[in-house]
């Protein structure tokens, strides 16, 4: 059997194509039996709606796309979450790319879905995207960055406060004792990370006699916060970071699991603070404290402005960027020294 059309749901039902059709977009038109002729129909043929016509007429996609560099990384699958979610609610569907950090493959992408005529995009970037999403904005298609701020003032944005992460952070690990603090993390090209580092090297000058060790790394997984830990703990205790900032929960946790196989104890010898509160955190073997953003609330916000550029058109030279600050949730990883810092 072919496709089946509205011309085959009517003749199953015995009704007019104008009923199907009213069914399918103007539900209000049709009469309680008649409506119910029809559904069974379609259940019974298992009928497809085809939007595409559809679409067409109305001049507009039900698509918005999301673009992200890692599906892998926890804290962007809650953003997903909570883009899929308001994005359901309005009727939407989402189209999700994963570049794997390729900005050659984000630009790629962003041609692509520019071509298929989505509604709308959001982007969390790894080059510099703002000229091409300009571009596209001029052409009808708007978009929002989201996970820093736009890099001009008429792009919208959705970000997180990772100043103010990195700050909350050290500040932490200086309030309960410790003076010589690492940041672990990289790439420093990434804003999200040097962002986090400034916050931190704040937190430094404000406390006579704190040091900050800056451990850069290519990869911010948990085999790299492995490999990490193993070079912490063949250090002599005096040249031994008392706390770690693990501008992640991955780092973190690697750091956490081979400091301890090695003999290190956490909190005592080593105090570790990590980033995004995903499930690793809450679950390592000593609880990591760790900043969260509120991701799934950022995602419906970014939705939100979407939808109202959508709607509304481009808002001119002085776009909406919306900033969240993260909380910092405190854990066994970080109880207070149980010494005196010198």
């Amino acid at each position: 059997m072919g496709r089946v059309g509205i011309r085959e749901v009517a003749a199953h039902a015995g009704v007019s194509t104008a009923s199907v059709s009213n069914y399918l977009n103007r539900p209000g038109r049709v009469a309680d039996a008649t409506a119910r002729k029809i559904g069974s129909a379609i259940d019974e043929l298992g009928f497809v709606r085809n939007n595409a016509g559809r679409q067409l007429r109305l001049g507009q996609s039900s698509f918005i796309a999301h673009i992200v560099p890692d599906v892998s990384n926890p804290s962007l699958g809650r953003v997903a979450e909570g883009i899929e979610e308001r994005a359901a609610k309005a009727g939407l569907a989402v189209f999700l790319a994963n570049t794997r950090d390729n900005v050659e493959k984000e630009l790629a992408y962003l041609e692509l879905f520019e071509e298929q005529g989505v509604r709308g995009v959001l982007v969390l970037p790894r080059g510099r995207v703002e000229p091409t999403l300009a571009a596209m904005r001029e052409r009808g298609t708007p978009s929002v960055v989201i996970g820093r701020q736009g890099a001009t003032p008429d792009q919208p944005s959705v970000s997180i406060d990772n100043v103010a992460g990195g700050y909350q952070a050290v500040k932490h690990l200086l309030d309960t004792g410790r003076r010589r603090i690492a940041v672990v993390g990289g790439p420093l090209a990434i804003p999200q990370v040097s962002d986090r580092l400034e916050g931190a090297g704040r937190a430094i000058k404000e406390v006579s006699g704190a040091t900050l060790e800056l451990l850069t790394v290519e990869r911010r997984d948990l085999a790299t916060g492995s490999a990490v830990g193993a070079d912490l703990a063949q250090r002599s205790p005096g040249q031994l970071p008392e706390g770690i900032f693990a501008v992640n929960d991955q780092l973190g946790a690697g750091i956490e699991q081979s400091a301890r196989n090695r003999g290190l104890r956490i909190p005592d010898d080593l105090a570790i603070v990590g980033y995004d509160d995903t499930d690793l955190a809450r679950t390592a073997m000593t609880p990591l404290t760790s900043a969260r953003p509120p991701y799934e609330e950022f995602g419906r916000a970014a939705v939100d402005l979407l939808i109202s550029l959508m709607e509304n058109g481009s808002e001119g030279e002085q776009a909406t960027q919306l900033v969240f600050a993260p909380d910092l949730v405190v854990r066994e990883s970080t109880q207070p020294a149980t010494y005196s810092a010198e």
